[in-house]
Order: C-alpha cells, then sequence, then structure tokens
C-alpha cells in the first residue's frame, strides 16, 4: 500500500474515532458554546499551540540533521538495554496469542494519533483552557527530551536486535513500515515516546474525569493498548516503555507547574468546568 495511501487511511480511522468520542463526550449546549468563544479560546491558547506546532516543525525539519548527528556520536546502547532485561519481549509474543495481533497493530497504528488529537479537542471544549495549555505543554517536553535522546543514544528495538523477536506488524502488515519509517527512524527507541504521550494523555483523562466521565476510560484502555503493543510488536523493549512512563509522569507534572507559573495562577482550587457544574478542576483533582 502507497504511503500517501496509508496516510490517508490513518486519517480517516482517527477523524471517525475522534467524532465518535466527542459525540459521547460533549453535549450540545457544550458544543454551542465551544463554537460561540472559538475565538476567544484560539486567542488563549494561541502562544501554547504556536509553540506546540513550531517543536514539531523544527523537529520534522531537523530528523536528517540528528540521524546524522546521533551517527556520528554512536553511543550504541542496544546491548545495555538488553542486558537489563534479557528475553522479556520474546517471552511476551511467545504467551500472547496471534489472534491479537490484528488489535494490537490496530492501537499502534491508529490509537496511538486517535489519542493525541482527541485529548486537545476535548480540552478545547472546556471553558478553562488551562488543561489545554498544559496537554500541550506536556506535548512539547515530550518531543524535546525525546529527540535529544535520539540524537545522543543510538538503540535498535528488539525486533532489529533479537532472532528470537519477530517484527509482527511489519511481517503481516508491511505497508505499515512505510508510515513508520517516513516520520522515525529504526534507532528511536529510548524512550518510546508512544508510551510517554499515552501516559500522558491518560492522566489529563484522569484529571478531566469529572467533567469528562466517559474520556477516562477510552483513554485508559486505549492507553494500555498502545504501551502494549509497542512491547508486543517486538518495537520497543521493556525498558524504553519504563523510561516512557517516567517521562509521561515527569513532563505532565512539569507542564501543569509552568502553566500555572506562565498564568500567574497558582490556586489549585476547584473550578467551573463548561458545563457550570464546578466540578472539574484547571489544573488537577
Amino acid at each position: 500500500m502507497p504511503l500517501l495511501t496509508m496516510v490517508a487511511l490513518t486519517a480517516l480511522a482517527v477523524l471517525a474515532s475522534v467524532t465518535m468520542t466527542c459525540a459521547l463526550c460533549i453535549d450540545r449546549r457544550q458544543l454551542r458554546r465551544t463554537v460561540d468563544e472559538s475565538g476567544r479560546r484560539l486567542r488563549d491558547a494561541a502562544p501554547y499551540l504556536g509553540l506546540a506546532a513550531l517543536i514539531f516543525l523544527t523537529k520534522r525539519a531537523t530528523h536528517g540533521y540528528s540521524v546524522r548527528i546521533s551517527r556520528a556520536i554512536d553511543w550504541n546502547i542496544t546491548d545495555e538495554l538488553y542486558a537489563a532485561e534479557g528475553e522479556f519481549v520474546a517471552t511476551l509474543q511467545a504467551i500472547v496469542p496471534e489472534a491479537t495481533l490484528g488489535f494490537f497493530s490496530v492501537m499502534y497504528m491508529f490509537g496511538f494519533p486517535f489519542l493525541l488529537v482527541a485529548a486537545p479537542i476535548l480540552y478545547f471544549a472546556l471553558p478553562s483552557q488551562r488543561h489545554l495549555k498544559a496537554l500541550l505543554v506536556a506535548y512539547v517536553g515530550n518531543y524535546f527530551i525525546g529527540a535529544i535522546c535520539y540524537t545522543l543514544f543510538i538503540a535498535y528495538g528488539p525486533r532489529n536486535h533479537l532472532s528470537t523477536v519477530d517484527g509482527l506488524m511489519y511481517r503481516v502488515y508491511p505497508q505499515t513500515q512505510d508510515m513508520t519509517a517516513a516520520i522515525s527512524s529504526n534507532t528511536d527507541v529510548f524512550p518510546s515516546l508512544h508510551t510517554s504521550l499515552a501516559i500522558v494523555v491518560l492522566l489529563f483523562a484522569w484529571r478531566s474525569r469529572r467533567a469528562y466521565p466517559l474520556w477516562f476510560p477510552i483513554a485508559s484502555v486505549v492507553s494500555f493498548a498502545v504501551v502494549f503493543s509497542t512491547m508486543y510488536l517486538g518495537i520497543h523493549w521493556a525498558f524504553d516503555v519504563v523510561a516512557g512512563i517516567a517521562l509521561g509522569v515527569g513532563t505532565v507534572f512539569a507542564a501543569e507547574r509552568i502553566v500555572a507559573r506562565v498564568e500567574g495562577d497558582t490556586d489549585r482550587g476547584p473550578a467551573r468546568d463548561e458545563r457550570g457544574d464546578g466540578i472539574s478542576s484547571d489544573v488537577g483533582d
């Protein structure tokens, strides 16, 4: 399947899943108010949206340079990752039924971008943009730290390092490799950004669970599947996942405090949510 076809399929899958999630989580009154206040909210969040766009575009534009610098540094930590955990991923593949391959492949390819897109849309629909701002800062922190790590360290995933590990998704669905190769290198392993960003979305879903009761269980299932798929599909080591979890938690903690400092608001008391019920928190519970 050509790359453009795979991109189009991903976009359609994400659009459909995000639309369904918004229909489940956002009521008509909230939607109307969001439309009415969209200009003000966009202006309020514009600096954060601009920063996120700048970092993402810079990361994309400098990807080739990052790979060349990484090769020049030549700090290969693959053996150390293997020494830390051994055959864990191979054992995982051996005990998980292959019938689940399709599900976890879908979660890795489509579930991950669904999480990244759905979360900011939902938080844009809240009257306070605090969740959205902190989420975007956390995204930026993950990509920035991830870019540094991927430049400093050369690390090959289990499928590239161990004969006992099968690159399941790429073997059964080879068309997916064109898309992943277009946006990352096969040495972009430590830490797992799929894991860290899924954890970021999950933590914000927990913090906003009163405003969006259904979003937290949806994000929980998809996040767990994404994190698990990175190992089951032979793409990441368990150690990459552990590092990704730590990165996700750390960036959420830092992002909330950065936004509180920038906004000049250190009050962590309850704030009124978009539905006007006074049941959500701007920064956290």
